[in-house]
Parts: C-alpha cells; structure tokens; sequence
C-alpha cells in the first residue's frame, strides 16, 4: 500500500505533539551540551507548522514538506532551524506533485533530507549530531526496502536503527555545534538533536503504515 497524504500529515501532527511531550525532556539534554533550547525551539517550531497546515493540507505531499521546513526555518532558533528545515524541505523533493509515495519514493524521501542536513551542518557519523541517528536510520530503511520487506518492517528496522545511533552518541566527543565547545566534557551525554531525529523516525514508522 502506498503511503498517502493523509499519513503524511497525520504524522507531523502527531510528531508535533510528541515534541510537545518531549520538550523539558529535550531542553534537559540540551542543556548539558548546549544552550538548553532545544526542546523549546523545537515546540516552537512544529506548533507553528501544524497551525500552518491547514492551507496546504489540499496540496501534493512535496508542496506540504516544503512548507513545512520552510515554517521551521522561520520559527525554530539555534541550529534546529536551518537543520529541519533543510530536512523537510529537502523530504518534499522527493513528493512534487505526488498525491501518495510508493516504497521507494519513501526511501528517497528520506535519503533525500540525509543529504540536506549533512550538506547544511557539513556533519559526519561519529560527531555527535543529529547525523548520528539518520544515517543508519535510512541505511536500514533502504535495505529492508530493496530487499523487498512490507513498508511496516522497514520502518520498524529504520526506528532501530535511529535508536541504536541516538544512544551511541552518548559516548561521543562533539565535534560540532555548541556541544564541541565542551571537548571532552560532551562525552556521556546523549545529542538532543539526534533524540529529536529518533523521535520524527519513531514517529513515522508509527503512522506511516496506519
């Protein structure tokens, strides 16, 4: 079954509310390695692009993700903004002109925002950033796709994947962002960016196949 755009716009209001949850959770990590805004911004930012959604919610799934990240670059402060942004922005390439998105185009669609955010932070796997959970997020994602696995199993093999790479950020030494200041002080926190990417995966592998 293909994935509509219903389920899309299902799952940045449901992704709105679990930041809304998660925010103090957020600040709090945050405000061991940066400047405790995170979970803030990041509320900010996704009340802002739910209250917009109603004027594209009639348009194709890329114009929708489009509008999205460029709500989040406008609203959300600190690094997060141009990050998600570029990462929604970059989502919608992948659904121009598209009522719903087969396997593949969710495949892309991921690959696609990858690319932005690691073109946009200039960051690597081993940073300890938000790259950490998304690259072997997609990798996982792709894989089960090609191997020709239900959409269902390939995102419940992506969020794996992210939370297997959000944790591994807690042994890390920044090496971007306001946490490298720290050093070797940033070691034994986990990346707040990387938990908000974890919980958009977990939140997609949890209303994409509804």
């Amino acid at each position: 079954m293909p994935t509509n755009r219903a389920q899309i716009l299902d799952w940045i209001r449901n992704y709105a509310v679990v930041i809304r949850e998660n925010r103090d959770y957020l600040t709090q990590l945050d405000s061991a390695i940066g400047d405790a805004d995170h979970g803030a911004n990041m509320d900010r930012g996704f009340q802002a692009v739910v209250a917009k959604l109603p004027t594209v919610e009639d348009k194709d799934i890329g114009t929708i993700l489009k509008s999205s990240g460029m709500t989040l670059l406008s609203t959300v402060g600190g690094a997060g903004g141009p990050l998600y942004g570029t990462l929604f922005m970059q989502f919608g390439t992948a659904g121009v002109g598209k009522e719903e998105l087969a396997d593949t185009d969710v495949v892309a669609m991921f690959d696609a925002g990858l690319k932005g955010v690691v073109n946009r932070g200039k960051a690597e796997v081993g940073d300890k950033t938000m790259v950490d959970a998304l690259t072997p997020a997609v990798a996982a994602l792709r894989e089960a796709v090609d191997k020709g696995e239900p959409l269902p199993a390939a995102l419940a093999a992506m969020r794996a994947a992210a939370e297997q790479g959000m944790t591994g950020t807690i042994p890390l030494v920044a090496r971007k962002g306001r946490a490298s200041y720290l050093g070797e002080r940033s070691a034994g926190h986990q990346d707040p960016g990387a938990t908000s990417s974890y919980l958009l995966l977990k939140t997609a592998a949890e209303t994409l196949t509804k």
